[in-house]
């Protein structure tokens, strides 16, 4: 089989069965583990697949940039930023993640509500701006422009200082082995220190998210409360999350 053919078999063995695992592979490929994991990392250069420890996981679309990423299932980031809004009671001190999603659960807290919101994410602040019963808490640091939130030292001090009743966390990927992943290292210590922050964290993950993997580990799902998703996403995909024990909340798109 030609290195191209081969790269066509593990692109749809990987969207039949979710995962690709080497060795075996490699046997029933009739080539070395070596070659196979030579095309894996091939692949995942090309964004087509994510590394993992003995073989492959799907990639998440949500690595992206910005810009890119606000094109991607908008009304189920819109539905599942409504029901986030909603578990947010008056008193509550609030960690706002950056992102899209994040960005809708912003935009749909009423505007009676009396709240604190922590957020590393200027766009955040800027879209609370009218809550002016919201007081509103900048977190500082380096600007991520890919995200465009604070990272860094600076912000991981101000993060020490903060202890929340919620965190919304997003994420570029759940998986239920993988656990909540996202592209970028200094990303993924902030997100994990906000998450330490917050006494629960709901992990907001529209469908393109589910069962995908992104190469820097953010938390265990062990250390988080639930998730926030929306209906369409099917049962056997929250099968795992729910044996876990963590809530699941299903938005209505």
């Amino acid at each position: 089989m030609l290195t191209q053919q081969r790269k066509h078999f593990l692109t749809e063995r990987l969207e039949q069965d979710g995962q690709l695992l080497a060795k075996p592979l490699s046997v029933e490929l009739g080539v070395s583990e070596d070659t196979i994991r030579r095309d894996l990392r091939e692949m995942a250069k090309a964004g087509l697949l994510t590394r993992v420890h003995g073989g492959a996981l799907p990639a998440s679309l949500a690595m992206g940039d910005l810009t890119q990423r606000q094109t991607i299932e908008p009304r189920q980031k819109e539905a599942i930023g409504r029901m986030a809004a909603q578990m947010v009671q008056p008193g509550h001190v609030v960690i706002l993640d950056g992102g899209t999603t994040c960005a809708q659960v912003a935009r749909h807290l009423p505007l009676t509500l009396q709240a604190t919101v922590v957020t590393h994410c200027p766009a955040i602040a800027v879209a609370l701006s009218g809550h002016v019963k919201i007081e509103v808490i900048m977190l500082g640091g380096r600007l991520y422009r890919h995200s465009m939130v604070g990272t860094g030292a600076a912000t991981l001090e101000a993060i020490s200082r903060v202890r929340a009743d919620l965190y919304f966390m997003g994420v570029c990927s759940v998986h239920p082995t993988a656990g909540l992943t996202t592209g970028d290292y200094e990303e993924a210590v902030i997100k994990r220190a906000l998450c330490h922050a917050a006494a629960q964290t709901m992990v907001l993950a529209s469908a393109e998210k589910i069962e995908t993997a992104s190469p820097y580990v953010v938390v265990t799902l062990a250390e988080v409360t639930g998730l926030v998703v929306t209906r369409d996403v099917p049962d056997r995909l929250l099968a795992p999350y729910r044996q876990m024990g963590l809530q699941i909340h299903q938005a209505k798109v």
